[in-house]
């Protein structure tokens, strides 16, 4: 990670965008900005997690690995969401591998304040309960395609995928 960027506005991760502005003041102190290169690892499988990231420019590849170490991605993270979703499902640990795929910057917020806030009820824990139901459809999607289509189809995909997030972004 390297310097990190301003703070940017709420609409930046649609996720924060779809807040209440009393609620987002509320969570500003907490989000601190940063900035990953491709390639960057988030988080490990099986790692302790202490943060999560609302992407803002950056988009992560959440990758399952098997026993014989071979790896799929399940779900692609952008601005509309979030990595780390484990932690107020009520886990400290995730499957998954989540390594950067595109470049940019997010917004990181720590495993206590998320969980602090989220306990709260109110529109964050919604919008994030929601975000979670849109992931696990990416996944059962995903799943699907990875089975069914071929690597021309998954790649093309994919692409639609990150495209998609570039222009919403």
């Amino acid at each position: 990670m390297s310097q990190p960027p301003p703070l940017p506005r709420s609409n930046d991760n649609r996720l924060l965008a779809a807040l209440p502005t009393e609620d987002y003041e509320r969570l500003l102190p907490s989000l601190k900005p940063v900035t990953f290169s491709l390639g960057d690892v988030i988080y490990e499988s099986q790692g302790q997690m202490d943060y999560v990231y609302f992407p803002t420019t950056s988009h992560v590849s959440l990758l399952y690995t098997m026993v014989n170490g071979s790896t799929a991605e399940v779900g692609l993270v952008g601005n509309e969401g979030l990595v780390g979703i484990a932690l107020f499902m009520g886990g400290d640990t995730t499957p998954n591998r989540a390594i950067v795929q595109g470049a940019g910057d997010a917004l990181r917020m720590s495993a206590a304040a998320m969980r602090e806030e989220f306990k709260k009820g109110g529109e964050f824990q919604l919008a994030l309960l929601r975000y979670t139901q849109a992931l696990i459809t990416q996944i059962s999607q995903t799943a699907v395609c990875n089975r069914l289509h071929t690597t021309e189809q998954r790649l093309s995909r994919w692409m639609v995928r990150v495209e998609h997030d570039r222009l919403l972004g």
